[in-house]
């Protein structure tokens, strides 16, 4: 009995280890670096959660250009890796063409959208989360004028820009909105210097608020915003940590939710293909508050928020998304 009862449990961890064995998941960064606090750190903490709930090991990458993130995917895909996670629009074409190329493996892609029976493409509204920013960020501003620095100047970002800009507006229909894009290329999500200059120079124009979408560039608007007694306003990740009692709120885009999703349905034998878009609705982009920035919102800005969610979720509001159009309603 008791020689079969140890043969029954070695059968049963040798299951374990083979169906352990039987997903191998990989991780591919945008440029901007790993630890950004913002876009890549989201991705790093959902592959991390998954890790830890299961003990399952991930391997990832850092591209620090933008021709090594198919070099990377093709690389993990030969060795095997299964699914791969690509988070940035960046890696659209190379996606295409490396999921062509092993079609039993399964790919995820955040922020564009590849039509392949084994890719999933996972898209956030944005414009959505920005709005709801917006609103904070019309409400707090004292000089009626607010800012935006974003990063590589592109119709992803120009959407955050534009919600922003109607969130504000739908409380504070004069408030002027200053806008200013980091650069054309990757380095643009990679350039804190070049941030806090922006934003430095939107404070001088009178702006009060400054919304950073620009991956790691974004620390340098939170730090000067700090620097100045000005407020900011974090994305991605929830970066109110980051300079407690002047960062106002921060956009949250649930990138984690992405990549620990796809591993866990990856795991459990339910991955499937297909478009993904997480809104408010879905609980994939919202306004940060915690005891970090509790201290900023006001009762009433509680309540405006709490209404503009609802509304946007009832079908009340329905905010602009720039990249159908590439325009923004005044």
């Amino acid at each position: 009995m008791k020689k079969t009862l140890l043969s029954l449990l070695s059968v049963a961890a040798m299951s374990t280890t083979a169906l352990a064995a039987d997903i191998k998941p990989a991780l591919v960064y945008g440029t901007g670096g790993k630890f950004d606090k913002s876009f890549n750190e989201a991705a790093y903490n959902g592959a991390e959660k998954f890790k830890a709930e299961t003990g399952i090991a991930y391997r990832d990458f850092e591209p620090t250009g933008d021709t090594q993130g198919e070099q990377a995917i093709r690389n993990f895909a030969s060795r095997g890796f299964n699914p791969v996670v690509a988070v940035s629009f960046a890696w659209t074409s190379a996606i295409e063409k490396v999921a062509a190329e092993f079609p039993d493996t399964k790919f995820v892609i955040v922020d564009a959208v590849v039509d392949k029976p084994n890719v999933r493409s996972v898209v956030y509204k944005e414009e959505e989360g920005s709005f709801l920013v917006g609103v904070l960020a019309g409400m707090a501003s004292k000089s009626g004028k607010v800012g935006f620095v974003g990063g590589m100047d592109i119709p992803l970002i120009r959407k955050f820009e534009c919600g922003y800009e109607q969130g504000a507006r739908s409380v504070k229909a004069d408030v002027e909105v200053f806008q200013n894009m980091t650069g054309t290329t990757g380095a643009a999500w990679n350039d804190p210097v070049r941030g806090g200059e922006l934003t430095k120079n939107q404070i001088d124009q009178g702006a009060d608020v400054v919304y950073a979408a620009a991956g790691a560039t974004g620390l340098g608007v939170l730090q000067t915003a700090a620097d100045n007694k000005k407020l900011s306003i974090g994305v991605d990740s929830n970066q109110n940590y980051l300079h407690p009692g002047s960062v106002l709120t921060s956009m949250v885009k649930r990138v984690d939710l992405a990549v620990y999703n796809a591993y866990s349905d990856a795991k459990s034998d339910k991955f499937s293909g297909g478009m993904q878009a997480l809104g408010v609705k879905e609980d994939g982009v919202a306004a940060a508050i915690d005891e970090h920035n509790k201290p900023l919102i006001t009762a009433e800005m509680q309540a405006a928020v709490d209404k503009a969610k609802a509304d946007i979720i009832a079908g009340t509001i329905k905010v602009h998304d720039y990249t159908t159009d590439n325009s923004c309603p005044k």
